[in-house]
């Protein structure tokens, strides 16, 4: 069962306006004319209203004040409404004045507490047993073996540094970061070697959490890993009782000043010797050690602590602009899941970016936190830090190393003011083009100077399942051990203490990016961080951190290509190329005579393309990683069952649709070239979702099995057998067939429509005997059957709405004025063409389009809420995630565009913004300004659900009759709830399990359930859960011509509803998924249950009851449901009421 929102939220869908007021009602109601009443009269619920002010308020001239915060605003942010969006952003996360009180005040009990912690005299640091039995060592002593002594002092220095004295601290998470100064005569002289320092560190922190740990101050004392790094834990300190989720202090020993010679911890030098680590003899004679850069650097780390903070207190100073900005950033980094683990860009880093820009008066101290953050963010976006590393360092002495030597070691570099620690040294070159890429997207966000541009960059969060295409997670992580001595890792496990996850993550990346070729735009991984673990308990083990997730972000020019080119097979490239690909690497002859080495992969149809990425992950980590393919849990294609056709197991219906257009293509060339029409044909437009690639489920070429029909000889044609099961169900595909316009057209409606219908028979028999196609003609249109596909034309006059329109007064004027007809016209004959060929454009650009329209549109009809929207706004709706995907790029594959789709339903304003959908980039920025204006000055009498298209920029047709308000309240719940149960599943390393989870309606809110026989639902195997066996639908499987018209549109649920809804649509709603559903969901309307005056005219489905002397009626539930069985004779099953809720 899908995820059931609660059972009363639709119970507003029957007539209570209380579940999604949108104000609309005030439309009709009496014009209040006192000034008083329009000033206190509330407005409508979540609806926006204008300020209205008094005329003195109005006109009064600006203070001061005033007009230098104007000026201010206009030098320093692009408008007032974004400088009063980022004052509000900073207010929430800012820390408050009390808080810090209360802060300050725990880190001086802290600080007491840490100083009255006793001393313990000097012992080996093998010998452990002097720790008491309550307390682990929060670090792997592999191997254990290691030279040195250690005692406890309590700290020669206890320092708070980081984000909280700079006041960049930003909530929820408020952390604040203490350096403990670890006393001179705790170490030796050789405590940089085989990981002495990083054991005395440990041992240090295990005596401080025992004795810690027994004071009443504190509510909770844990070990963590710094930023991920596993030899370097620090212990969190939280205070006792309510205050526990107010601030996490982290305490981090660190050496004394000058006790580490810079020299000796040189990204060149070697610290961890190959002897001790690998527990074998010294390396051959010649073969020098293996330098150790990652080792050196965390312990630079720990040595530049305090030299950073004053660096960054300097320059930050009283700066307020650009304490600002890096709150910006850290909110901006946040939101992009950039600042997690051990390798993330974290804030840190960002504030000495900030520092570093400074130094190069990039920015000014006198600059907004917008300007900083727009700073900060081009400087991302054009600077590769993996090639052209930058320095803090101003000095020239010799001896520091330059930054060429640098790069030779660190994927990405970025040196503090010594120039000897590498800030960026965690950090791998996937996470930085990473940062580089969303830098990009956000400038070209912020320079488009969107409305919504601040709430896209800052308040729209970009989890890795919603921004990647393709996700792969690789577990367990015990392979990549494996995989290390698969590439010859050892140098790189001994520079990081046995981490063969981050030994192996850079190298496994390079394989895969290099295998993806022009498929990939950009390769990420996310590495969940450790969590933390009691002081009693050993730390976790690198098998037990998590997953490791990649994200693949793919380009959808190069994805669908078969074919890997290689070199030529004389060229010296050529054996790098085999050595690469392994078996699949072939040599081909190709048309143009060159013979060249090549990888075919294998995939018939353009869902088995997408997946080619799968193919290749696959067999370059089972190749060159020795990981196998069932440690390889790859998330594409798992949406994909819901919208493949009954027996196609292998695709998505992409061939189904592209073979119906070619067919209609074909058929518009025939209207086009007929001969004998009186007039010519001055335009072919297809209008049926088909033609736009939206059709949840394409029609296939169909060939009547006539031992299913009765043959009428009389009209050449088929009717359904009552002793078979209904036949398969056949829907034409519309297409408008335009008309040139001249004098001779009359001026009526009436003869305009019989003139219509002339060409509608004379169509058909020029077809017929032109093209030889079997025709069926009515007044209204011209059924069409060419090659197992039925098009229904329809003949359209291009001023036959005009006509419609005009209105003739009894003095014998002619006015125009909108009318049903007219407007239905409209929309059916130029509306509806245009949608549709520009939605066909969209999909040659974007060719996830499709799969992403017809999983939402499965989605929805799945909920039982498809009859309460159009086709077309739901295919609107889906156009929006490629023509506006801002802050993420254009969806490439179907999973994603669909996760994106639940997002905007589920989170957008549908009250006070209509969703504009700019198709073929038609609309200018001040145009849609002008429209989102006219929209707030109108919206009492727009729809609730407002889609605005360059073609439709007042009125938003697609959504003018439906869906109402409370429908689309229970799809923005029913979205809420299956995002985040569906991104669990698809993250879940283990496998999704039954991805159908959230396709299935939840049936527990309705009063009523109609239980069908499958055995007259056409669709029957369209449905989510897909029977395991149907009835024969009387289609002939092989193809071949077919002299009759195969019986067109006969669905019997859907005209058991069309008579419900007509009998009983007063007093109830009806609910069904046309796609094979087997219930009709009943909702009782509650403003029926309410007894009413008799009346002749009204008794139907009520009874007569006596209230107070008066006659009554109320509604016979008994008889509806009798009713509801009797009018559905052999297609019901059952009649189920659900609910007692509804008494009279």
């Amino acid at each position: 069962m899908g995820p059931a929102p609660p059972g009363e939220q639709l119970r507003g869908a029957a007539g209570e306006p209380e579940v999604l007021e949108l104000g609309l009602e005030g439309g009709n109601k009496e014009k209040v004319t006192s000034r008083k009443r329009a000033k206190t009269e509330p407005p409508a619920d979540g609806l926006l209203q204008p300020v209205k002010l008094s005329r003195a308020e109005l006109y009064k001239e600006p203070t001061n004040e005033e007009l230098n915060r104007l000026r201010e605003t206009e030098i320093l942010f692009h408008s007032s409404l974004l400088r009063l969006q980022v004052e509000e952003l900073l207010k929430e996360v800012r820390l408050s004045e009390k808080k810090k009180e209360r802060i300050d005040a725990f880190l001086k009990e802290v600080n007491q507490r840490i100083r009255r912690v006793p001393s313990v005299p000097e012992t080996e640091l093998t010998d452990q047993s002097w720790l008491p039995a309550g307390v682990r060592v929060p670090l792997h002593q592999v191997p254990y073996a290691v030279k040195g002594s250690f005692r406890f002092l309590p700290p020669s220095q206890i320092t708070v540094v980081g984000s909280y004295l700079l006041g960049t601290c930003v909530r929820p998470d408020v952390n604040v970061d203490v350096a403990l100064t670890m006393p001179r005569e705790i170490f030796q002289d050789k405590d940089g070697l085989n990981q002495r320092y990083f054991r005395k560190r440990a041992l240090y922190l295990a005596h401080l959490a025992y004795h810690l740990a027994q004071d009443p101050l504190f509510g909770s004392v844990r070990f963590s890993y710094t930023s991920g790094c596993h030899l370097k834990p620090s212990l969190l300190l939280r205070p006792q009782g309510k205050d526990e989720c107010l601030v996490t202090v982290r305490l981090h020993p660190c050496p004394p000043l000058d006790f580490f010679r810079p020299c000796r911890l040189l990204p060149t030098k070697n610290n961890v010797r190959s002897a001790w680590y690998r527990g074998h003899s010294a390396p051959e004679s010649g073969s020098p050690e293996p330098p150790t850069p990652h080792y050196n650097t965390w312990i630079l780390q720990d040595t530049a602590l305090e030299s950073q903070m004053h660096l960054l207190s300097t320059v930050l100073g009283s700066a307020q602009g650009l304490k600002d900005g890096i709150a910006l950033l850290k909110v901006w980094l946040r939101q992009r899941e950039l600042d997690k683990g051990l390798g993330g860009f974290n804030g840190f880093l960002i504030s000495m970016l900030v520092a570093f820009l400074v130094s190069k008066r990039k920015i000014h101290t006198t600059m907004s936190g917008y300007q900083v953050l727009r700073s900060v963010l081009q400087f991302l976006a054009t600077t590769d830090l993996t090639v052209n590393g930058i320095s803090l360092s101003l000095g020239s002495d010799p001896s520091t190393p330059v930054p060429a030597d640098f790069h030779q070691v660190f994927p990405v570099v970025f040196l503090d003011s010594t120039g000897h620690l590498n800030l960026c040294a965690d950090v791998t070159a996937s996470t930085y083009k990473q940062v580089q890429h969303e830098a990009q997207l956000s400038m070209a966000l912020l320079d488009s100077q969107a409305g919504d541009g601040f709430h896209l960059l800052l308040m729209t969060p970009k989890p890795m399942v919603r921004t990647f295409d393709h996700i792969v997670h690789l577990r367990p992580l015990s392979r990549l051990q494996a995989a290390c001595h698969r590439l010859k890792l050892w140098p790189e496990l001994q520079d990081s203490g046995g981490d063969y996850v981050s030994a192996a993550l850079g190298p496994l990346t390079t394989i895969l990016e290099q295998g993806l070729g022009s498929r990939l735009r950009l390769l990420a991984h996310s590495r969940p961080p450790v969590p933390e673990w009691d002081i009693n308990k050993d730390p976790p083990k690198h098998k037990d951190s998590g997953t490791l997730t990649l994200g693949l972000l793919l380009q959808p020019e190069g994805l669908t290509s078969v074919l890997d080119l290689g070199p030529e097979a004389d060229q010296p490239e050529a054996a790098d190329f085999r050595q690469f690909w392994g078996s699949r690497s072939e040599l081909r002859r190709f048309q143009d005579g060159a013979i060249r080495e090549a990888v075919v992969w294998e995939a018939a149809s353009v869902s088995e393309k997408r997946l080619i990425p799968q193919q290749v992950v696959t067999h370059l980590l089972a190749l060159h990683a020795d990981i196998p393919d069932t440690c390889v849990h790859y998330v594409g294609g798992f949406l994909d069952a819901l919208i493949q056709g009954p027996k196609e197991l292998s695709n998505t219906g992409e061939e189904a649709l592209a073979l119906a257009v070619r067919c209609y293509d074909d058929l518009s060339r025939m209207l086009w070239g007929l001969e004998g029409l009186p007039l010519t044909v001055s335009a072919v437009q297809g209008t049926h979702p088909v033609l736009r690639y939206t059709e949840v489920f394409p029609p296939t070429p169909v060939r009547p099995a006539y031992s299913f029909y009765k043959h009428l000889q009389e009209r050449a044609s088929l009717l359904p057998r009552l002793d078979k099961p209904c036949p398969a169900y056949v829907e034409p595909m519309t297409v408008v067939c335009h008309l040139e316009g001249s004098g001779k057209w009359p001026q009526s409606a009436e003869a305009v429509q019989r003139v219509r219908a002339a060409f509608q028979l004379r169509l058909a028999e020029l077809l017929t005997q032109q093209h030889r196609l079997q025709c069926r003609a009515t007044a209204t249109h011209t059924d069409v059957l060419k090659d197992g596909f039925v098009f229904r034309i329809r003949v359209a006059y291009q001023r036959e709405p005009q006509i419609l329109k005009e209105v003739r007064s009894p003095e014998g004027m002619i006015s125009l004025r909108d009318t049903p007809a007219s407007l239905r016209l409209e929309r059916e004959t130029r509306l509806l063409p245009l949608l549709t060929s520009a939605l066909h454009g969209l999909q040659q650009q974007h060719p996830a389009f499709s799969g992403v329209a017809r999983l939402a549109k499965r989605w929805v009809r799945a909920q039982l809420l498809g009859d309460g929207f159009s086709d077309e706004s739901l295919d609107l709706v889906a156009a929006a995630l490629f023509l506006h995907s801002e802050p993420f790029t254009p969806p490439s594959s179907p999973q994603v565009g669909f996760l994106r789709f639940l997002y905007l339903v589920s989170t957008f304003d549908w009250k006070n913004n209509p969703l504009i959908v700019n198709l073929n980039s038609e609309l200018t920025a001040e145009e849609q300004v002008e429209i989102r204006s006219s929209f707030l000055a109108t919206r009492t009498q727009l729809p609730v659900m407002v889609i605005i298209t360059p073609q439709d920029r007042r009125s938003s047709v697609w959504t003018q009759d439906r869906p109402s308000a409370q429908i689309l309240q229970q799809l923005v719940i029913l979205a809420a709830e299956a995002l985040p149960v569906l991104e669990r599943q698809l993250m879940d390393p283990r496998g999704p399990g039954d991805i159908r989870t959230v396709f299935r309606p939840p049936l527990d809110m309705y009063d009523v359930l109609i239980r069908l026989t499958p055995r007259h639902i056409p669709r029957h195997r369209q449905a989510v859960d897909s029977p395991a066996a149907s009835f024969c639908r009387g289609l002939l499987s092989e193809p071949g011509p077919s002299p009759l018209m195969p019986v067109l549109g006969y669905d019997p649920p859907q005209l058991y509803l069309a008579e419900l809804r007509e009998a009983f649509g007063d007093l109830a709603l009806f609910f069904y998924d046309q796609h094979g559903g087997e219930v009709i969901g009943v909702l009782w309307k509650p403003t029926s249950f309410q007894p009413q005056p008799f009346k002749a005219s009204s008794v139907k489905g009520r009874m007569v009851v006596s209230r107070g002397g008066e006659l009554m009626m109320v509604p016979n539930i008994e008889a509806i449901l009798e009713d509801f069985a009797v009018l559905g004779e052999g297609l019901v099953q059952s009649v189920e009421a659900r609910s007692e809720r509804w008494t009279v």
